[in-house]
């Protein structure tokens, strides 16, 4: 009975499988870009038996001096991925419209869109990387909601703001341009935050699971002004964060938290330098993406290698990019955990 009640577009849907979602065992976790470093905390809470407040004011303006905004383009969401679907949810009408994405790409934007029946304008990150504002504005057509992963996902690329505004500037009247800053802090100098001043059709996601290492909180936000902020404002649930995460949250985005951030960015930066010259000196990978992010993506000569590793107890996040299935991306964990890859990379020769 239920089934035959399901709308076309969900009983086709393939469901996004996230790298916990696979079920696997391992002691070394490489396969979701989490960060490897825990974090304790202690919280007091004496009033649960109260609803929380809709976009909890101390976090909304911790995080507007953060980015240096004004609290008024800030909004918390319940990680970056209800961003991405409070945005189609609010600007495009089911069966009728589309978003553009530039492929390979984070893979919850198609999953977003087919949930809600949106049509895909499936571009490459060549044609983003290669093609004038003008061309990728005709090759955009009539998508409401164009996504840029900057850095991009899996691929480590980076889109130049210049770009970015030269796009915004070509879609002003037509479409908001979605800039996904999941791994900003890796490559904070590229953010397009600053593109709020002079247009209203920028967008930019942000979260804590990555640099913030709070991937458990399931906390980001939307940063825009008040023409797309206000609409999404009649869209979220009246209750999206919890008193608990609201808390922790604040915490996480005290000055020496932030200043703790930075200090294991640069740690992680230097443990990614590390791994890619161990990769680049294997003769088991055939290329190395070279890209920002708390992860490298790169191509193994024989797709059997991954299966060794899962075996040995090394968890990492296979791929298949350009129509190769040999790709692996590999987070950036402790030294002691990449160890274990160059473990499983001279024991693999």
């Amino acid at each position: 009975m239920a089934t035959s009640l399901l709308p076309k577009n969900i009983e086709s849907l393939k469901a996004y499988s996230s790298a916990k979602s696979e079920k696997l065992t391992g002691n070394t976790w490489l396969n979701a870009n989490e960060s490897p470093f825990n974090k304790s905390i202690e919280i007091s809470i004496d009033d649960l038996n109260r609803y929380p407040e809709p976009q909890p004011e101390s976090v909304i303006n911790a995080y507007s001096q953060y980015a240096q905004l004004s609290p008024t383009q800030v909004l918390m969401t319940r990680g970056a991925d209800e961003g991405i679907e409070l945005l189609m949810r609010t600007f495009c009408e089911p069966a009728r419209d589309s978003i553009a994405i530039f492929t390979p790409t984070y893979g919850m934007y198609k999953v977003s869109a087919d949930t809600q029946n949106i049509a895909i304008n499936t571009l490459s990150q060549a044609q983003l990387k290669e093609a004038q504002s003008s061309e990728l504005s005709a090759l955009i057509g009539d998508a409401k909601l164009v996504f840029i992963c900057n850095p991009n996902n899996p691929t480590g690329s980076l889109t130049p703001i210049d770009k970015i505004a030269a796009l915004a500037k070509a879609l002003e009247n037509s479409a908001l341009v979605v800039v996904d800053e999941a791994y900003i802090e890796f490559a904070p100098e590229q953010s397009a935050v600053s593109l709020l001043q002079d247009f209203d059709n920028v967008v930019v996601l942000r979260t804590l699971s990555k640099a913030f290492a709070l991937a458990g909180l399931r906390t980001g936000f939307l940063l825009a002004n008040d023409a797309v902020l206000n609409p999404v404002r009649k869209v979220i649930a009246p209750y999206p964060v919890s008193t608990a995460v609201a808390k922790i949250a604040e915490q996480a985005l005290s000055v020496d938290a932030v200043t703790q951030m930075r200090r294991q960015v640069n740690i992680l930066n230097s443990n990614k330098a590390k791994l890619k010259t161990w990769l680049s000196n294997s003769p088991k990978v055939t290329q190395v993406l070279c890209g920002e992010g708390n992860f490298v993506t790169l191509q193994l000569s024989d797709k059997a290698l991954i299966e060794q590793a899962m075996k040995a107890g090394t968890i990492m996040r296979p791929f298949t990019l350009f129509g190769e299935d040999n790709w692996l991306r590999i987070s950036i964990g402790s030294e002691q955990e990449l160890e274990q890859v160059k473990l499983w990379l001279e024991q693999s020769e």
